[in-house]
């Protein structure tokens, strides 16, 4: 069976989307900060027809790789996902998110192709056989946490609905603010930290940079396995036994690579909260100060 009697069934899969009409690109709309919550409610709307259940299924996270949108989803229950590869194999979500999407966006039409994808396998291909698609999205274990912008979004789209409720005199329950918020600028830090301590020095606290990340994939050497455990006590996605797997996964590519491939399910799972504070703070802890230092664009105390 795909699953135990003890184990909880869940899956990922990635639903590929573009539209046919060229006027109308989906990345660029969702990288709009006004257009992003419309095609977000639209995404939410559409996928909680296909499953029956607002919490059917869940966005992780939503990738712009023109042309397409990409949105990888995390399935907890079989039957959801059953629920939601019919849908998806008789057009019907296919259908609602052309009508959401025209809806939220104020369009006339948004005609729309979709591809789904479970790993290295097009589930397309194979949709009639329902149990075969469900045991490729199975075996695809989510290998992130849900992006902190997905949180902000149905945080926001919930304060929406709420606002509306009120508006229209609809009792509501637990209501601690009439006024939806708004999103923050995608410039903005989400982390409270603005700045950290080091050496005896203040600095501006910020994401961690793909410069930052080959500079600690070249130089921390053999000590990768040491940062990954001090960075698992805040990041999941690291817990054991993540960091022995991936030092044999990439044995035979060498440190840079095992380093690399670590640093990266620290980004990939963390987001906006994978910060040059928590990895200097992690490289202090294991006595790679000047490692920190080359981070932080200090001179080494060392040369």
């Amino acid at each position: 069976k795909m699953a135990g009697s003890s184990a909880p069934w869940i899956g990922s899969a990635y639903l590929f989307l573009q539209s046919t009409c060229k006027t109308i690109v989906l990345p660029s709309l969702y990288e709009s900060s006004q257009k992003k919550p419309s095609v977000f409610k639209a995404l939410k709307l559409a996928l909680a027809d296909s499953t029956g259940s607002v919490n059917g299924v869940d966005m992780l996270k939503v990738h712009c790789s023109h042309p397409h949108l990409i949105v990888q989803l995390k399935f907890c229950k079989q039957e959801n996902c059953r629920r939601f590869l019919q849908s998806y194999r008789e057009g019907v979500l296919q259908e609602s998110l052309q009508n959401h999407l025209q809806l939220s966006l104020a369009m006339t039409t948004v005609p729309l192709e979709m591809e789904l994808k479970a790993g290295n396998e097009h589930l397309d291909n194979m949709l009639k056989d329902e149990d075969r698609c469900l045991e490729c999205i199975y075996r695809e274990k989510p290998d992130r946490l849900r992006d902190e912008e997905i949180t902000e979004l149905e945080e926001y789209l919930k304060s929406l609905i709420l606002h509306q409720n009120t508006n229209n005199n609809m009792p509501t329950k637990d209501c601690t603010s009439l006024n939806a918020p708004s999103l923050p600028s995608q410039g903005s830090s989400l982390s409270p930290q603005v700045t950290f301590l080091f050496q005896g020095q203040q600095f501006a606290n910020r994401t961690l940079t793909p410069d930052d990340h080959q500079k600690f994939a070249k130089l921390v050497s053999k000590k990768w396995k040491q940062v990954g455990r001090s960075l698992q006590r805040s990041c999941r996605a690291l817990r054991d036994p993540v960091i022995d797997n991936l030092a044999l996964e990439y044995d035979r590519e060498g440190l840079y690579e095992q380093a690399y491939q670590l640093l990266l399910r620290f980004i990939q799972s963390e987001g906006k909260k994978a910060t040059i504070a928590r990895l200097i703070a992690a490289l202090e802890e294991n006595g790679l100060t000047s490692l920190a230092e080359e981070l932080l664009g200090l001179p080494s105390n060392e040369e």
